[in-house]
């Protein structure tokens, strides 16, 4: 039996603010989140791209020592947003720790600051003594999956736990399963979503294979460019988010403030190469996730394209989004604004439409000033829009071939 699955709590860490309020508010000033890269004294010296998606203000983490002691910074992210979804959400303790509710987080590679920290004892020890710098949780602060079972460790949650590790699409899959999960009755409510940490390590992954915006050095806020003819490639960013998602009827039940409905959720693999992008596989992915819905692309009314920035990616997308949605649903790119936050961009970007859906309004996409003209066959949003929106699907494509998209409807 398929059971209805709606978002009854969300929460964002971003590079234009932490929460509704400060979110929305930069949407509608259209602030960059972007800034000049800090200098690591490591591998920033020999990157090409200047500029990070940076979380440049405190965030007040109140977390036992107990806790604290197998976090790294990605599980600090994690497990704010993780504290914020559950305390909107009203679930009560009992709930949490019955084994009725499971988690459904990740991180591209766990924390990058915990691992590089134990190179480095490695590389630069001179006896056995340096050794005993390496605390026994350091692996439990770094290993991929520290951000779902850290989640578990402080509030007690004993369900299923599922820990993507998909690179751009690791949120967005975290929502998908978990929405399956609860669709089919393996459990009544998960708490989904993703996180990433700052890290140069990324940057130059990315800077290595030319993927990287490179133009805007002086002018952090003039990039990343997404479907703009002087774009050259995408932003690392930090940041993370989290949604509650829960079984109808048994939020119903309760009286919780229902957010959204999730309505359709589908994954494909492009089966062939692993780092650029298909427009078959692509395409399939859009329209598969539409058949999960039992929707028409005429229901849709915006699209959260994944649009890195890049050369080709951005023109494959627009592509699928053009042959699959027509030119109905406006398109906004929201890393335009936040930069690629990696394992949290599914989950950040599936939050911010519920805002828009929620507020009335639909962002545009930040620096888009001259169309490619090889992307123009979409319905860009370049200013800021006053119109309802009722169906949003938010699109996700990782290296490996992976594409997802995420389709919920306003709930009233």
């Amino acid at each position: 039996m398929e059971r209805r699955v709606v978002i009854t709590a969300c929460s964002a860490i971003t590079p234009i603010g932490h929460g509704k309020d400060q979110i929305v508010a930069s949407l509608l000033k259209g602030v960059s989140g972007v800034k000049t890269l800090r200098e690591d004294q490591l591998v920033s010296r020999f990157i090409h791209s200047k500029v990070y998606g940076t979380v440049d203000y405190p965030v007040d983490y109140d977390f036992k020592r107990q806790y604290r002691k197998t976090m790294g910074p990605v599980a600090y992210y994690a497990c704010q947003v993780a504290k914020e979804v559950l305390e909107q959400s009203g679930l009560p303790e009992d709930f949490i720790t019955s084994g009725k509710m499971g988690v459904a987080f990740g991180s591209i590679h766990g924390s990058p600051t915990v691992q590089r920290n134990i190179y480095k004892v490695f590389f630069e020890a001179k006896d056995k003594a340096a050794y005993q710098s390496i605390g026994a949780v350091d692996y439990l602060k770094s290993m991929v999956h520290t951000t779902a079972v850290n989640i578990t460790k402080m509030f007690g949650i004993t369900g299923r736990v599922i820990s993507s590790g998909t690179a751009c699409t690791t949120s967005s899959q975290s929502i998908g399963y978990g929405y399956e999960a609860v669709k089919y009755g393996l459990q009544e409510a998960m708490l989904c979503g993703g996180a990433d940490e700052y890290d140069t390590i990324t940057v130059a992954v990315f800077d290595n294979l030319l993927a990287c915006s490179t133009a805007f050095n002086s002018e952090p806020r003039r990039t990343p460019r997404p479907f703009d003819k002087l774009r050259d490639g995408l932003v690392v960013a930090e940041g993370a988010g989290a949604v509650m998602l829960e079984e109808y009827e048994h939020a119903k039940k309760r009286g919780a403030n229902i957010l959204a409905e999730v309505i359709g959720f589908a994954c494909n693999n492009n089966g062939g190469d692993l780092i650029l992008p298909n427009l078959d596989g692509i395409t399939k992915t859009l329209k598969l996730g539409l058949e999960n819905a039992k929707i028409n692309a005429g229901d849709v009314d915006l699209v959260s394209a994944h649009a890195t920035a890049t050369k080709m990616g951005d023109i494959i997308e627009a592509q699928a989004i053009s042959a699959v949605f027509g030119i109905n649903p406006y398109v906004v790119a929201l890393k335009s604004y936040l930069g690629h936050t990696m394992a949290a961009c599914g989950a950040i970007e599936t939050i911010l439409p519920i805002y828009m859906m929620q507020d009335g309004f639909i962002a545009p996409t930040l620096n888009l000033e001259d169309i490619d003209e090889r992307c123009a066959m979409i319905k860009h949003v370049q200013k800021i829009l006053q119109k309802p929106v009722k169906i949003a699907a938010t699109q996700n494509f990782a290296f490996g071939g992976v594409n997802t998209i995420v389709l919920i409807r306003k709930f009233s």
